[in-house]
């Protein structure tokens, strides 16, 4: 099944995000947490592309085609394309396509520390990757990304909105954001989105905080801003790691709530390989009891 579909027939997509162990010897632990997910019972379960390597793209081919062939849950297998050549991506294509998956997250991705983007790359912008994936395989389901702050490289909100709508153009079905602590910022990216012409559906990307480090982390990786309550929660738990971890799983769900409530398309966890997460965002803590 395609994701469109979901988008189309429900009033609010709920969707996961894991992603593949770095370690081979870990990979035990992705199918565990895939396990107590699937109870949750997502719309569908994105798996993240390359992070540890050609080891770990190999494993997004095969956990994307377990999630749909184990617990009859639709996969949305990430793929990245910087610094590949055309032929790379057919061939990756082509094996999703065999595997029997029909759904991809269009990125561009980053480049390995160190590593130049090539001159002669074909592929500067996911919008380039859309519109390939399009053309090879006009039967699958394209999602994108957006940033409801603005991509960290991006000068300002408009410009990043005209590279969204470059992505619908070249063929993007739907879009999920990168993660945002302040739902107001997300309602504000929305409304102007739509007035500029957007017109796919768009998943509010939510990601839990669970220590002071990680936040520190996406301010400066993401730039993600973080409200006044996220500045407090980090400020009354300071030295208590475990209240800080709940605080942060309850803002997140609260998030998710508001969300909600006020009409949004879809709601993506990025749980971290973390069913609990997912769980207590989505109000299903007694599915993995």
């Amino acid at each position: 099944m395609t994701i469109s579909s979901f988008y189309k027939n429900k009033k609010c997509v709920i969707s996961f995000e894991v992603f593949p162990p770095k370690r081979e010897d870990d990979i035990s632990k992705i199918y565990e947490a895939l396990d107590a997910l699937a109870l949750l019972r997502p719309d569908f379960i994105s798996v993240t592309y390359g992070a540890g390597g050609d080891g770990a793209k190999k494993n997004t081919v095969q956990i994307s085609s377990d999630i749909q062939n184990k617990h009859a849950i639709t996969s949305l297998a990430h793929l990245t394309c910087v610094n590949s050549d055309k032929e790379q991506i057919n061939n990756i294509l082509n094996e999703f396509e065999t595997k029997g998956i029909n759904n991809i997250l269009a990125l561009r991705g980053d480049l390995p520390a160190g590593a130049p983007l090539r001159a002669d790359s074909p592929y500067k912008f996911a919008r380039e990757l859309i519109a390939d994936i399009r053309r090879a395989k006009p039967s699958f389901a394209i999602g994108a990304a957006c940033y409801p702050e603005g991509h960290i490289s991006c000068g300002d909100i408009s410009s990043d909105i005209n590279h969204m709508l470059a992505k619908q153009d070249a063929g993007a079905d739907f879009f999920i954001t990168q993660l945002f602590f302040d739902n107001n910022l997300f309602f504000r990216f929305r409304d102007i989105a739509v007035k500029k012409g957007i017109r796919k559906p768009i998943s509010a990307g939510i990601m839990p905080m669970l220590s002071r480090k990680q936040v520190e982390k996406m301010i400066f990786t993401c730039g993600a801003s973080l409200p006044s309550a996220i500045i407090k929660l980090l400020h009354r738990y300071e030295g208590n790691p475990q209240d800080t971890k709940k605080a942060g799983i309850e803002y997140a769900a609260a998030q998710a709530r508001g969300l909600k409530e006020n009409g949004v398309d879809g709601i993506h966890i990025y749980t971290m390989n973390r069913p609990e997460i997912a769980a207590v965002c989505v109000g299903r803590q007694q599915a993995i009891k």
